[in-house]
């Protein structure tokens, strides 16, 4: 049987192929076509709504799958964008959000969104690897959970951060060797005791990183070999992640549906 840490090695150590083999999958490349082929026909939010299969493509491509239900919510984020300080997704602590938006950003560009690169191939790109993770946690939620930390690590900037995106404060506690119950501890306290054992400034440290990885999936080997994880308990059903309460609270104010 293959260890965490050698499985996610295989992957990590040759990303690029490891990427083109999930482009080359028959379903993903299907969708992925069709993807290019219309998504440049789409000039407003109207029209990327009323083509099921281009939303569907796009939501997962930025780790967003389980909200594919909430169309009113995921509208308002798209229509309000990310150029000011009030805008739905800039008050939303999830960074998928303002993601979506940079790469369909019909609130700054208007009919022109569609036409850009990271409206295309950057989508495309952002789907093969959500695939790549969501194909590895199928073997072994430990893998996918290092794929992540290392795609996100640039992004971290702080311990609430970490506390804030639930897939990786799983990985902050398998790290500093904390059990589940320690989520449930003031906020404050779990931020401080984050703080106190891991430099923060080590995740835009790609040396550091590596080393960071090496020890999560040798833990999260030894935490969980005989006693098999459940990936649905971080990474909900599908895309990756559990929905925050808040979140469902926010997504309650809405109608459900497009508009």
């Amino acid at each position: 049987m293959t260890t965490t840490y050698t499985s996610y090695q295989m992957i990590a150590g040759n990303l690029t192929k490891s990427l083109e083999r999930v482009s080359e999958q028959p379903d993903v490349a299907r969708e992925t076509e069709y993807y290019l082929a219309n998504i440049g026909n789409v000039k407003t939010i109207d029209d990327f709504f009323a083509d099921t299969r281009l939303y569907n493509y796009a939501i997962k491509a930025h780790g967003l799958e389980d909200m594919g239900y909430a169309k009113a919510f995921m509208r308002k984020v798209l229509t309000e964008g990310i150029d000011s300080d009030d805008a739905f997704a800039k008050q939303l602590t999830d960074s998928r959000y303002t993601d979506l938006v940079e790469s369909l950003n019909f609130a700054r560009h208007g009919t022109s969104a569609t036409s850009f690169d990271k409206a295309q191939k950057g989508v495309i790109d952002k789907y093969a690897r959500q695939t790549l993770e969501q194909n590895a946690g199928e073997e072994n939620s430990g893998v996918r959970l290092a794929l992540y930390l290392a795609r996100m690590a640039p992004s971290i900037t702080t311990a609430y951060g970490l506390l804030a995106d639930e897939a990786l404060a799983q990985v902050t506690r398998t790290l500093m060797q904390m059990p589940d119950e320690f989520a449930a501890s003031d906020i404050d306290k779990q931020a401080a005791a984050i703080e106190g054992a891991i430099d923060i400034k080590d995740f835009q440290d790609p040396t550091k990183l590596s080393k960071m990885l090496d020890r999560f999936t040798t833990l999260w080997e030894l935490n969980n070999s005989s006693d098999p994880y459940d990936p649905l308990a971080v990474f909900g059903s599908s895309s990756g992640y559990g929905i925050s309460s808040d979140l469902l609270l926010s997504i309650n104010t809405l109608k459900l549906g497009g508009r």
